[in-house]
């Protein structure tokens, strides 16, 4: 089979940890993971990955200290969007994925303007998970079949109601710093995903580790329940 790497999904994870090691702040961790979220932008497309979905905010990271939550949504309010230019140089399209119910507005007029201000790129997709759980967006779809009368589903049913249906399902989700679980992401469209897990900490990922990342997917067999 094709065993081409079109949609990528990363888990962003480690932030804090290594913030820690350096005796910082959880929020300069943050910082730097975003600053790791360019370079890896920049290795996906140095490798010809179409689609790139990154683990941003879950529905469970409400749970963190408000202090950070805060901070977490003023990166995204402020500094996603002040990488328009940066952005539409590389030819990144950004979308977002996740409910928006509790972001707050001004985090939500940052991201659309994001995503209103690159729909017209079209070297890599990146779709930013943010306020996002795997259950919450299944859960989202389904009703809002219910609520158009419909008394059964299907798989192509559930999926035409998520959030941007024309992506396609996630080829290989990777995590960084060593643990090893999906953590509530992209639970539907990981059914034949592969999975690949790094103990490197997310604000040490590079062009160079997004390489890597691609080497290892190359030496997978998928068989999608049939005979190679």
């Amino acid at each position: 089979m094709d065993n081409e790497l079109v949609h990528l999904g990363i888990i962003m994870d480690g932030n804090g940890r290594w913030a820690k090691a350096k005796g910082l702040p959880r929020t300069a961790g943050h910082l730097e993971g975003l600053k790791s979220l360019k370079k890896v932008v920049r290795g996906a497309i140095n490798e010809n990955i179409r689609y790139l979905t990154v683990y941003c905010f879950s529905t469970e990271n409400w749970k963190r200290p408000e202090e950070e939550v805060r901070y977490l949504m003023a990166l995204f309010t402020n500094k996603i969007y002040g990488e328009i230019r940066a952005l539409g140089e590389l030819g990144v399209q950004v979308r977002l994925l996740g409910s928006r119910d509790r972001l707050p507005e001004k985090a939500l007029e940052g991201l659309d303007r994001t995503v209103q201000e690159t729909k017209d790129n079209d070297r890599l997709t990146l779709q930013l998970a943010i306020n996002y759980g795997g259950y919450d967006e299944i859960i989202r779809a389904v009703n809002s079949l219910i609520r158009d009368g419909y008394k059964e589903v299907t798989c192509d049913l559930i999926r035409s109601r998520f959030d941007n249906p024309d992506i396609p399902p996630v080829d290989f989700i990777v995590r960084s710093a060593g643990e090893q679980r999906l953590s509530n992401f992209l639970l539907f469209d990981s059914g034949y995903s592969e999975f690949g897990f790094y103990d490197k900490l997310w604000p040490d990922w590079d062009e160079e580790m997004i390489h890597v990342v691609k080497q290892d997917y190359l030496k997978r067999t998928r068989k999608f329940g049939g005979l190679v």
